[in-house]
């Protein structure tokens, strides 16, 4: 077999896809129109959400979560060292301090039983990630953010669709953060959406996604007519496109079967991987559609011999699988180290995470030919 080149990650577009994207290119509306509405209603009814609030792409959906939060200057809020680094960029944009608490190693998520030690008076948010799509333990977080009034940001970039227990967790998290990178479970190009139960929270993320201007009448401080809008706090340019939504609710319609898909590809990698001594696959379930569901953003193996980690990373790059490391801890990141002191001594798990970790791909899109390619140069690299 001639060397394939296989992305850890990647959009899959059908012509049904394309069809949407050409539909709103010949309607009246670009942006701002009727495909918004309708693509945040399919994802907040999808998700058991009452409100959902589309963004530009992910980070500005963290941002103006964080924002409607009301967290600023002088706050602190708690989130794990293993995430992309907008996980607590969103709150540090704001002002507030980010805290790290280090993972647990069998889920990879935030060590929930770690998280009251790092409360303070000024915690007013955790943010936990359920990193690679695997739901984080939403419940046993709220019992601790109700213990110290604090709100709960669900970094759900990763988990679209994920369930614990039969639910996506939106009766504990306030808000819910989802994004749509060409990687992800579906596309918009670049996306992201919040997801709330809160009709307060709703005002706050449409005001800061627009400027901070309002045109509801009865929010405003007066009316001249139909022209009338006003400023009333300091916004941002976040929308979404209506090009960008029709693709995405093009895409949505196929959330289930993508959702499928990643965990078939799993178990096939879970199955051809169990009896290799030097590998750990990632945390999992059996699928059932209506109890726990891993939605397999990333299959991240866990190399137990660390000396070894680079040069079978090298191997599989050399052999066009283009496996990926996710990610290198916040707490790890120059910026972070100048800025707020963190080191990496204080969070072992994640740095033993970061040194043993690799994500090979996986994508809906994926051949069963690619997939046994990836598996063959695995069991063919000799350890």
């Amino acid at each position: 077999m001639n060397k394939m080149i296989i992305p850890y990650g990647r959009q899959t577009i059908l012509d049904e896809d394309i069809d949407a994207v050409v539909n709103v290119l010949k309607s009246d509306y670009l942006t701002q129109g009727p495909c918004i509405m309708e693509f945040e209603d399919k994802v907040a009814a999808y998700h058991g959400a009452k409100y959902a609030v589309s963004f530009a792409n992910g980070t500005a959906a963290l941002h103006a979560a964080y924002y409607a939060t009301g967290i600023s200057e002088g706050d602190e809020f708690i989130t794990s060292p293993i995430s992309f680094v907008a996980t607590a960029n969103g709150g540090l944009f704001l002002g507030a301090k980010p805290v790290f608490v280090d993972i647990d190693l069998e889920t990879n998520c935030i060590d929930h039983e770690k998280i009251e030690n790092k409360i303070t008076e000024k915690t007013k948010v955790i943010t936990p990630v359920s990193l690679a799509g695997y739901p984080v333990d939403l419940k046993s977080i709220r019992a601790i953010a109700d213990r110290h009034n604090c709100m709960i940001i669900h970094d759900a970039a990763h988990a679209i669709g994920s369930k614990r227990d039969g639910t996506f967790g939106m009766e504990y998290a306030d808000m819910a953060i989802l994004s749509f990178h060409p990687v992800k479970h579906i596309a918009t190009g670049e996306g992201g959406m919040v997801l709330t139960n809160s009709e307060v929270l709703n005002k706050r993320l449409r005001l800061f996604r627009t400027h901070g201007i309002t045109k509801e009448m009865s929010d405003m401080t007066r009316f001249d007519g139909a022209w009338y809008y006003e400023m009333q706090d300091l916004g941002y340019n976040y929308r979404l496109s209506d090009i960008s939504a029709a693709l995405g609710i093009s895409q949505f319609n196929r959330i289930d079967s993508n959702i499928r898909r990643r965990n078939e590809i799993a178990k096939q990698y879970d199955d051809a991987f169990e009896y290799i001594e030097e590998l750990n696959a990632p945390p999992s379930f059996e699928y059932k559609e209506c109890e726990n569901i891993h939605s397999y953003h990333l299959y991240s193996l866990r190399i137990k011999n660390t000396t070894k980690r680079k040069v079978f990373f090298d191997y599989l790059r050399e052999n066009g699988i283009q496996a990926q490391i996710h990610y290198i801890p916040i707490t790890s990141q120059p910026y972070y180290i100048e800025r707020f002191g963190t080191r990496t001594e204080d969070y072992p798990n994640a740095n033993l995470y970061y040194d043993t970790e690799i994500s090979i791909p996986m994508f809906h899109g994926m051949s069963d030919l690619q997939q046994e390619y990836v598996i063959d140069m695995i069991k063919k690299y000799i350890w």
